[in-house]
């Protein structure tokens, strides 16, 4: 592979993206009438016509997610690293349900697994998994913490259990359990949603009321969920106290870090997530936080045995194993065949180093603190509190969803909108290592304006400034991270 051609390629299409629009402007029906004219698949077309086109429509139609101003969700820009990485798996078409079928492969992600379950101090002796994303992770924690907590559920299932199983997590946690719960046969009400305090973070008394409540009414508790950076404002569990009273009360403690997990790199944040060391299972994703390509989530777990027993499965068809010091992958989580996740990964850290990734990370940890400072001094209201680079935030006479569509027609930046503690507001995520200082400056002085020129024009003053400034050129192009 000629690494300098694909080094060109990627960055003509970094700059390109990061000198245009964040966010397209197209309906449904344009694009299915486009596909519908050009592509019925009766005849062959020349493949360089079809990706160049495939290519166009990518630039045209889509929310730019790897832009320095894409403020948005866990989306983040990527490393030329991780990109080859992906092009490297799709030319080999690596298999890595079975060991004897893919090595190198295995011992690939092993080897990268086992630097992170070092990182997160659990034991050598854990288990880990490359999974398609926190979904699978979370869903293959679910799973093992059953299998551990009822003996019987595997063989039997649910309807077999002495008392309906529960689960302990805060509002602020990722609805995706809701789908787990639903997709296990525990069923939605099963979810016990336990108070906050008034930082958002999990209320410990009243999970030891709702715990000593459901066991007294005849239900069975096995596992406390704690999130380490929760989607909506970035909150942190107390997770030391949360693993304290689940060794306490014999139940199964997941830590949720899908986003904040990365942090664990940091020197300067990993002490926020104190207490992690002690869970029984973690989720990481690498496509949020450590810049490569989706999907690449991470399941840890400190009980191979258990995890062993809940993904056995008996087969003739596929090689037999030779080498007792391996395991599986189709032994060891949920997917069965699975493609080559963790190389992208496994580039990206042996090219940049550890002291790349903890750049990048810290990097977009700054821009955070400054993207929460000029809007503070500025008139905003900051309405979370995290160490993590996402800030939630709104003022007075702010309409939120007709001031995010102007700001995303002028492309300024996307953002979302949220409710936090009741409270409806903006969402500012940096999830970029190529966002800069000069970037933010420009977008919150571009957000005054437009905020100053709504409420103008709700008071009926006229404003004839209603056109888009043009970021500086060079705060569009500049990296923190030299490629």
């Amino acid at each position: 592979m000629k690494i300098d051609e694909v080094r060109d390629e990627f960055a003509r299409v970094q700059a390109q993206v990061a000198n245009g629009p964040i966010v397209p402007h197209v309906t449904a029906d344009e694009i299915r009438s486009y596909l519908t004219l050009r592509y019925d698949f009766k005849q062959s077309l020349p493949l360089e016509e079809v990706v160049a086109d495939v290519e166009q429509m990518l630039q045209t139609w889509q929310v730019q997610v790897t832009h320095p101003r894409y403020f948005g969700l866990f989306n983040p820009s990527v490393t030329l690293a991780s990109v080859l990485g992906d092009l490297l798996v799709a030319m080999y078409n690596s298999q890595l349900a079975n060991w004897r079928t893919s090595p190198a492969a295995n011992e690939i992600e092993k080897h990268t697994l086992g630097w992170l379950t070092d990182k997160f101090g659990l034991p050598p002796e854990s288990i880990a998994t490359f999974t398609s994303g926190g979904t699978e992770a979370n869903l293959s924690a679910i799973v093992v913490a059953l299998t551990q907590a009822f003996p019987s559920y595997g063989e039997h299932g649910l309807r077999n259990l002495p008392a309906a199983p529960t689960i302990y997590l805060t509002h602020e946690a990722h609805n995706g359990y809701n789908k787990i719960a639903h997709l296990t046969g525990l069923g939605r009400q099963a979810l016990r949603i336990v108070k906050t305090d008034p930082n958002l973070k999990m209320d410990l008394a009243d999970l030891e009321r709702l715990v000593t409540e459901d066991r007294k009414n005849g239900f069975a508790p096995f596992m406390v969920i704690g999130t380490a950076g929760t989607t909506a404002a970035g909150i942190i569990d107390p997770l030391e106290e949360i693993a304290r009273f689940c060794r306490t009360e014999n139940l199964w403690f997941h830590a949720d870090a899908a986003w904040g997990g990365a942090a664990i790199l940091s020197p300067t944040l990993r002490q926020h997530l104190a207490g992690i060391e002690s869970a029984d299972s973690i989720t990481c994703d690498a496509h949020k936080w450590l810049s490569v390509p989706m999907g690449c989530g991470m399941f840890f777990c400190r009980y191979p045995d258990r995890v062993a027993e809940a993904f056995r499965a008996d087969i003739s068809y596929m090689p037999k194993k030779t080498d007792l010091t391996v395991t599986d992958p189709l032994m060891a989580s949920i997917q069965w065949s699975r493609r080559f996740i963790g190389l992208k990964l496994f580039l990206a850290i042996a090219h940049h180093g550890e002291s790349g990734q903890i750049e990048m990370i810290e990097h977009q940890t700054r821009m955070g603190h400054v993207l929460r400072e000029a809007l503070s001094t500025s008139g905003w209201r900051i309405v979370n509190a995290t160490p993590f680079p996402l800030v939630c935030f709104t003022r007075d006479g702010l309409s939120h969803t007709s001031f995010l569509a102007s700001m995303r027609d002028r492309q300024i930046a996307w953002m979302s909108e949220a409710h936090v503690a009741g409270v409806h507001v903006l969402r500012a995520c940096i999830t970029s290592f190529r966002t800069t200082e000069a970037e933010i400056h420009w977008v919150v002085d571009e957000m005054n304006r437009l905020f100053e020129q709504e409420s103008g024009q709700k008071s009926g003053q006229i404003n004839s400034d209603q056109t888009m400034a043009v970021p500086p050129e060079s705060s569009r192009v500049q990296e923190p991270i030299k490629q």
